[in-house]
């Protein structure tokens, strides 16, 4: 027979959720049905959610009140007909899915429940009987054989302390003596602490000083007797005041075995059995937490605060981590808040200077207008009330737990003890399933670095570095960068390279950037938050400056999206910076970002610290190798001769190549320069080796041959000269094969030759007919011993003659036990009458190309002189 019946409809938007708690909540309560109040609540919040959020509907809640309990049926406009619990049952469910979580909670919570289906709409109901107790009974329990009753001493003792504020004792009673052997003397005056085992049980989370200022408290620890014995006791704790207003707290304590005597009563379980070895308990946040937890942290965390949310009937919950040194606390789940803009935010854990100001107690708020910033994850959000304890094992502050109401004085203390109790049995579990994460964080943060390493270390280009940097850090470590660099000590930073994820955003952030001045590159800022200048827009933060800056100046209300606004919501969230230091020095800056409302986690900002320095230093090498290699090329093309001069009547063709990367001059050279009037010099020389060394004495002996020349010296005069001067460089001396002539342009159109070739391989001559045939003899080479003999040679070369001088580079070419050698060198020109001076060096470069499947090793110098055919002079 229904008595009574209340029922309201509510939109389908996420604030009907808390609407419905309260709708049930005020229903029941004035009915006197207070304990039905709280499974009532957690149920019609998981059933409205399902209506209102997934379903999208409207949904109606009716409460009908009968003399045994209250029938609650909330109904929705989605028809769509679920598996029978009994199948879900059967089938063994994933219990840690979000999908029938309502649906397990009415099986674990409510005596009888099921679900209604019309054309039009499904209704889900569950009933609460109400439990039948003598008249003025508080709590009671059921009627139990003799065996199940708790087992005491014969002489039942339990222990009287009162301390006063300073947790100093008043009180010490006569049970107090016989249990823990201490006379009244003895203990009043001392510190409660000073006898006190805390905590007795492993992961209580509030300790005995803390304990002792609540309004009330009850659970397990130890204390002291008189032998020196941990003496485990249950007690419970009572926060009274006299008459004058002075408190105190009294404390009952017996030993704990006896608990029972003491212990609160729990609710117990309604008719029927929980499907499938779910137990049944009198807290929904074990209900829910506990059948069994999720394994990843996230999800244990969003569904401790929504659990929270119910079981205080709040309209928003956030749930904080501490940092590793216990000095901030992190957001890391919320519900009712704006989470995208709150997560991973960070507050201090020391917020005041009284009790009520630290995150290390639980802590009462009637009012949060009253005591601005004392809470600030809530300020600006609308809420009053707000309850907070702390998640703490071993006595290490790990986290806090909040729960937070619209209305002013909606919690008190009994609320504060109801959440520290659901935190004590939940911060183990916490703390495990942040180790856990913090390991796999650590472990992937871990190989990323390694990779990243090996990419900088695989590039000195510095262009290529900053683009690795970029790369490397968007998206895995912010949705975009910049990378600033300092060309010179002391100068201004520049923008270098700018990347967002999304690669159309890129040109405008970059001319955003542009038009801001660059953070401030003092190396004892170290890792901040980027502030702009005060200045750029009438806020000084970034995002600010930077929406200012998008939009030419602040939007008017109402006016449309624009892509520079769109752009500034790219980058107008958290921005940090970190200085790029190598060397001791600031090298440049790196600015990372989160578009709108986001914010960066810890871990991920020290994951960017550590690439940073991988970073800053990956990119001083590039520098200094870029410097060193434009030294080095500078220095190279001075031993370069200039371009090659026009020698009428003859055409002349150079092709250079020095071994090793980055080398442009190595010991091999050449050289063609006039020494007077119708007289030209060549060469083509090599020195003992390659690189740097073997290139130095090339230098010498170029400039040498050219100032020897040009003195009037012949050809022998002139190497033996350049003999001495080698010898004169002591032990930087080196041998030198050298091939050195004069040319002389004839008026009939051939070119006489006189040359001396020292050490050299031969020159070769081709003729029209495609015969081939040295040119001159060998003689000794230079750089070895002090008096040579040498002497001149000279050869004509006819119209349609080319003359072929090469270094040993070229004959000595190798594949396996194969080389090119004289005859192949030979066999490769025979095939070029009829090519010009250009064509034959082009053909003979090929072949030694072609000879071998590996790079060549070792320097080349191609030289060819050829004498026109009288009809192509013409």
């Amino acid at each position: 027979m229904i008595t009574a019946r209340a029922a309201a409809t509510f939109e389908p938007v996420g604030r009907s959720v808390a609407t419905a708690r309260g709708f049930v909540r005020d229903t029941l309560q004035g009915w006197g049905l207070a304990d039905l109040i709280e499974d009532a609540v957690v149920l019609t919040s998981e059933l409205v959610t399902n209506a209102v959020v997934h379903a999208g509907t409207s949904a109606e809640v009716r409460c009908l009140r009968d003399p045994q309990g209250v029938r609650v049926e909330v109904v929705d406009r989605h028809p769509e007909r679920m598996l029978p619990m009994g199948e879900v049952s059967r089938s063994r469910p994933d219990l840690t899915s979000e999908g029938g979580r309502g649906l397990m909670l009415c099986a674990a919570l409510a005596a009888r429940w099921g679900v209604d289906y019309t054309t039009t709409d499904k209704c889900v109901w569950f009933r609460l009987d109400q439990q039948a107790l003598p008249v003025g009974t508080r709590a009671a329990g059921p009627v139990l054989p003799d065996e199940a009753l708790p087992v005491t001493d014969p002489r039942v003792r339990v222990a009287v302390v009162q301390v006063d504020r300073t947790d100093t004792v008043t009180l010490w009673n006569d049970d107090a003596r016989e249990l823990f052997g201490y006379a009244a003397e003895q203990v009043v005056g001392k510190p409660l602490a000073d006898l006190a085992a805390w905590p007795q049980t492993p992961g209580t989370g509030t300790g005995i000083a803390e304990a002792l200022s609540l309004s009330r408290w009850e659970g397990s620890y130890g204390l002291r007797d008189s032998e020196g014995r941990t003496v485990p006791v249950y007690a419970c704790h009572l926060r009274v005041r006299d008459a004058r207003g002075e408190p105190s707290t009294v404390c009952l304590i017996v030993h704990d075995r006896e608990r029972a005597i003491l212990q609160s009563p729990v609710r117990l379980p309604g008719p029927g059995a929980a499907p499938d070895g779910l137990e049944r308990t009198g807290d929904p946040l074990e209900a829910l937490i506990g059948t069994p937890p999720p394994d990843d942290l996230d999800g244990l965390l969003q569904r401790t605060v929504e659990r929270a949310r119910d079981m205080l009937d709040g309209d928003a919950a956030f749930l904080l981590l501490a940092t590793d040194d216990e000095t901030e606390l992190e957001v890391r789940a919320t519900t009712g808040l704006p989470s995208a803009r709150q997560r991973f935010a960070r507050v201090p854990v020391e917020t005041g200077s009284g009790r009520y100001g630290s995150a290390r107690m639980p802590s009462v708020h009637d009012d949060l207008a009253l005591a601005p910033g004392a809470v600030p994850l809530l300020s600006g959000t609308g809420m009053h009330a707000v309850v907070t304890v702390p998640l703490k094992v071993e006595g290490r502050l790990t986290g806090s737990l909040g729960v937070a109401s619209e209305t002013p004085g909606r919690y008190s203390n009994e609320e504060a003890l109801r959440l520290q109790f659901a935190a004590d049995r939940i911060a183990l579990a916490v703390e495990s399933a942040r180790l856990t994460e913090l390991e796999r964080l650590r472990r992937g943060s871990l190989a990323f670095l390694v990779e990243a390493s090996e990419l900088l270390a695989g590039t000195l280009d510095r262009n290529q570095t900053l683009a690795l940097m970029a790369q490397m850090t968007v998206p895995t470590v912010a949705t975009w960068c910049a990378v600033y660099t300092i060309p010179e000590p002391g100068s201004d930073p520049v923008l270098s390279y700018v990347l967002h994820e999304d690669e159309d955003r890129i040109d405008g952030i970059k001319a955003l950037l542009e038009r801001l001045d660059p953070p401030d590159p003092d190396i004892s800022l170290g890792v901040r938050p980027w502030t702009a200048p005060a200045d750029a827009a009438h806020d000084t933060a970034l995002r600010a400056s930077l929406r200012h800056l998008a939009l030419g100046g602040r939007p008017s209300p109402g006016a449309a999206d624009t892509p520079g606004r769109s752009t500034a919501a790219a980058v107008g969230g958290e921005t940090v910076v970190l200085p790029l230091i190598a060397r001791n020095r600031v090298i440049g800056l790196l600015a990372l970002g989160k578009p709108t409302d986001e914010r960066f986690r810890q871990d991920i900002l020290e994951l960017a610290e550590d690439l940073s320095r991988r970073a800053a230093l990956a990119l001083d090498n590039a520098r200094l190798y870029s410097e060193r290699t434009a030294i080095s090329q500078s220095l190279q093309r001075s031993l370069l001769p200039p371009e090659l001069p026009d020698v009428e009547g003859v055409d002349v063709e150079v092709i250079y190549r020095a071994a090793g990367e980055g080398n442009e001059v190595g010991g091999d050279f050449y050289d063609v320069f006039p020494i007077r009037e119708g007289a030209y010099g060549f060469a083509i020389g090599d020195v003992c080796g390659t690189g740097p060394l073997a290139a130095a004495v090339t230098g010498l002996a170029r400039h040498a041959l050219r100032l020897l020349a040009r003195e009037g010296l012949g050809g022998p005069a002139v190497l033996e000269r350049l003999n001495a001067a080698i010898l004169e460089e002591g032990s930087r001396a080196r041998f030198l094969t050298l091939l050195y002539g004069e040319l002389w342009p004839q008026p009939d159109g051939g070119a006489l030759l006189k040359m001396v070739c020292a050490g050299h391989p031969l020159p070769l001559r081709l003729s029209p007919d495609g015969s081939v045939e040295p040119a001159a003899s060998p003689q000794p080479l230079l750089g070895v011993i002090e008096d040579l003999e040498l002497y001149e040679q000279t050869a004509l070369l006819h119209p349609g003659d080319v003359l072929l001088c090469v270094t040993d580079g070229v004959t000595e070419r190798r594949e396996g036990v194969r080389m090119l050698g004289d005859d192949g060198l030979a066999e490769v020109l025979s095939t070029c009458t009829g090519l010009t001076a250009g064509a034959v060096a082009t053909r003979v470069l090929r072949a030694v190309e072609r000879f071998a499947s590996d790079a060549p090793s070792d320097d080349m110098a191609i030289l060819t002189l050829r004498i026109p055919e009288a009809e192509k002079r013409r």
